[in-house]
């Protein structure tokens, strides 16, 4: 059996330093020094990323606090109550970041807060409500909430920041290991269906770029390289177009088409998993599931 480095192994490949987590070497970055000035720039970098991965409409600035929680608890439809709610949470994101950005600024100026200085208390208490309302922030594409990113803001608030990268590297490479289930699964679809051999080749490049986004922080100079290779590889995904050696068979061209637009599904939940770099796993599951069921099927002859 091989042997595997135990998690948090790290090392250089290709000149590239990497750490291995959970089966897979992941680019390395070195945590910024421990002090209030970098936890409030990893603070505010992780609130926009989380808005950035979320649906719109719940970025709510934290001035609207007050507004956001009355109007949540006017709602009774369920259905506006839980958009109500996540844009709540959102502006308590938004202050919990306002008020620490000033704590910031005012101990650069040389005023000592402590952790029980009554504005400390309020970012804590603002981010953990935003944390527990979580559950009612969904994933732009509609198909699931994100607890572990919408967590991340308070998490980088609470922990050392070295300790918060290292949680960085099992979510990247347990999102990883879901980006590779869904292209072995995709390449099980293409190589089920006649004239589908040559998307193959394209699904593992596009798989390979995807993971190498996910490991990619964008203000490393190496993201001019890797975005426009995962950019290509999908597109060559999306526009491909299977031989067809039967134009006659109009319910093989239907079976043809059906798995084509499987695999641009499938392209379009790797491309969520790269952006979000977290494992989203009733969204796979759906996939997976729909991708079983069409394997299920007769090729039509």
């Amino acid at each position: 059996m091989a042997q595997f480095p135990e998690d948090g192994t790290r090392d250089v490949i290709d000149g590239t330093p990497v750490v291995w987590y959970d089966g897979y070497w992941i680019r390395y970055y070195p945590p910024p020094e421990s002090s209030l000035t970098e936890k409030k720039q990893l603070i505010e970098q992780l609130t926009k990323r989380a808005f950035h991965q979320t649906e719109d409409g719940i970025n709510t600035p934290g001035e609207r606090l007050d507004l956001a929680r009355q109007c949540y608890e006017a709602e009774t439809d369920p259905g506006r109550k839980r958009v109500n709610a996540a844009m709540l949470a959102g502006a308590l994101f938004n202050r919990a970041t306002d008020i620490f950005t000033n704590v910031v600024d005012l101990a650069a100026k040389g005023v000592e807060i402590s952790n029980n200085n009554e504005l400390m208390q309020q970012c804590a208490e603002c981010f953990k409500e935003a944390l527990e309302l979580g559950e009612n922030v969904k994933h732009y594409s509609g198909g699931e909430g994100l607890d572990e990113i919408w967590g991340e803001p308070f998490k980088a608030f609470v922990v050392p920041i070295s300790a918060f990268y290292e949680s960085r590297y099992i979510k990247v490479a347990q999102a990883m290991g879901e980006i590779d289930r869904m292209a072995a699964k995709m390449r099980a679809v293409a190589n089920h269906v006649p004239g589908f051999a040559a998307v193959d080749e394209q699904i593992v490049a596009f798989a390979e770029a995807a993971r190498r986004v996910s490991e990619t922080m964008k203000n490393d100079p190496v993201i001019f390289q890797v975005w426009p290779r995962f950019v290509a590889a999908g597109e060559a995904l999306y526009d491909f177009l299977p031989a067809c050696s039967d134009y006659d068979n109009d319910e093989l061209l239907a079976y043809m088409e059906s798995a084509r637009r499987l695999l641009r599904e499938g392209k379009r939940v790797i491309e969520y998993l790269a952006g979000a770099r977290v494992p989203m796993p009733k969204t796979s599951a759906a996939y997976l599931e729909k991708c079983d069921r069409f394997l299920a099927l007769p090729v039509p002859g």
